[in-house]
């Protein structure tokens, strides 16, 4: 099962892009699930979730739309003050999804930053202790960790892997598909390498739009990955603009005509 969408909903430059004109912030997700069957929520990277706010939001959505929720910022990069209260109180806010079925997995983005050494791999080993059963897919931003040894430990974990596309930078991790659990996962952040590691405001990163031949190049990538898991998840996070939601429509239209071919 292949699910696409985006990185987020609720912007409100995809006011007239994407949603029309007028349309209140409370209706967006509603007419987001007219058009996707999953969503990134990137909210809860910086303000923790609680299960009201995720029940509320599961109700706009049909019964087979899928949420993935981003790890909490005190989880992944600020690290030091995630106690046991910490995670405990992140995964309760989970329990409505996960019993109506609609939850995905959880994001856990680490900062570029977050460098191969026996402490963050220690850490790693913690997170995952303080969320038994729940799915978890783990975002590298430095390429120190991409090694076999790696992708052997994530397995064992069984920490999903997320494979992305970005600018072709120095340290930034390359295009590749790895499979480490039974969840695959891509985000394509864009390929703005001048605006990356330079820039005024966050989204200047991720204004990008890309072209169908280089989404083409990702196709047989992700028929792969479905090949080897049991739900893989497509976000992209290109949102400037609404340039995820093109993109998003694009990568599903090639997804749809290989199949036919």
């Amino acid at each position: 099962m292949i699910h696409i969408g985006t990185s987020g909903y609720s912007y409100d430059d995809w006011v007239g892009p994407f949603y029309p004109e007028g349309t209140d912030k409370r209706d967006f997700l509603d007419f987001y699930a007219r058009h996707f069957n999953c969503n990134e929520v990137n909210y809860t990277y910086y303000r923790m979730p609680n299960a009201g706010t995720l029940e509320a939001m599961s109700a706009k959505t049909p019964s087979d739309f899928r949420f993935v929720i981003k790890a909490n910022r005190a989880m992944t990069h600020e690290r030091e003050g995630a106690d046991e209260s910490t995670f405990e109180e992140f995964v309760a806010a989970l329990d409505p999804l996960r019993e109506q079925g609609k939850f995905g997995c959880v994001l856990a983005q680490f900062p570029w930053g977050f460098k191969l050494n026996q402490q963050n791999v220690d850490y790693l080993k913690r997170f995952r202790k303080m969320m038994p059963g729940v799915p978890v897919v783990v975002e590298f931003r430095n390429d120190a960790w991409i090694r076999d040894d790696m992708f052997e430990f994530l397995r064992e974990a069984n920490f999903g892997y997320c494979c992305v596309d970005q600018p072709d930078l120095k340290s930034l991790l390359p295009p590749r598909v790895e499979a480490t659990s039974s969840i695959g996962y891509v985000r394509f952040h864009g390929r703005n390498a001048e605006k990356w590691w330079e820039h005024d405001e966050a989204w200047e990163r991720y204004d990008y739009l890309y072209s169908r031949e280089e989404l083409q190049e990702w196709v047989p990538k992700v028929q792969s990955l479905a090949e080897q898991t049991e739900e893989t998840y497509l976000f992209f996070n290109n949102h400037y603009g609404a340039q995820a939601v093109q993109n998003a429509q694009d990568f599903a239209d090639l997804l749809g005509d290989a199949d036919r071919d």
